[in-house]
């Protein structure tokens, strides 16, 4: 019973529920920014290293490289306690969303570029060959179908933005997390805690599935 009273007490779950639910509103909000912003950017780098001018090429590269070796919580305490001393001063919502948006337009960006490389060379030629414009071949040909390939392990990248976004609590933005830590302090009891690890799961686990689901179907195609 000692288990339960510490770890799963329903009295301390139902007094500091309002404050995980606050803290559930900000991590969605900022989960959905950061990965709506990074498919943008992912999207963008990739298109400029594969067909952009040569010194873009390489600057786009640049950038993938070094935001998919720099850590997030180290990008995130520069971005939110450095960038003051240069007259840059964001709030802890604009902060993590831009560490998040940095990090994860990285490695969006190598799973555009992998997906745009694994379409046939024959679809590009035969769209040059209808004469279509690159735009045209892009939107109409190239990236539907880049797109198909590339959903799974770009559903597996908005499961890791929406787990770092309880990085965010060390800027002292009330997410999840943070929401949940004050509850203990206040409580003094874990239970909001392993609550809030719950709600984690309760909302990653359907995309986990959703996951193997695509990749089941698409390796029933390939058959």
């Amino acid at each position: 019973m000692r288990l339960i009273d510490t770890f799963f007490n329903a009295r301390v779950f139902i007094e500091t529920l309002p404050l995980l639910w606050t803290g559930l509103l900000v991590t969605i909000e900022l989960g959905v920014f950061s990965i709506v912003l990074g498919l943008v950017l992912g999207l963008g780098l990739a298109l400029l290293r594969l067909y952009g001018p040569r010194f873009l090429q390489i600057l786009a590269r640049l950038y993938i490289d070094l935001f998919r070796s720099v850590p997030l919580l180290v990008l995130l305490i520069v971005i939110y306690y450095a960038l003051p001393f240069v007259g840059i001063r964001l709030s802890p919502f604009a902060a993590a969303t831009t560490a998040l948006t940095t990090v994860s337009g990285a490695y969006t960006a190598e799973i555009f570029r992998a997906g745009i490389e694994a379409i046939p060379r024959g679809q590009f030629e035969a769209s040059m060959a209808l004469g279509l414009s690159w735009r045209q071949m892009m939107i109409d040909i190239i990236l539907p179908q880049a797109v198909k390939v590339v959903i799974p392990p770009l559903t597996n990248n908005c499961i890791n933005v929406m787990k770092d976004t309880a990085l965010a609590s060390v800027v002292a933005m009330p997410d999840l997390l943070k929401q949940a830590t004050q509850a203990q302090a206040l409580a003094a009891n874990p239970t909001p805690l392993i609550s809030a690890a719950v709600i984690y799961i309760l909302i990653l686990w359907p995309l986990v599935l959703l996951v193997s689901r695509f990749e089941k179907k698409m390796k029933v195609g390939t058959r």
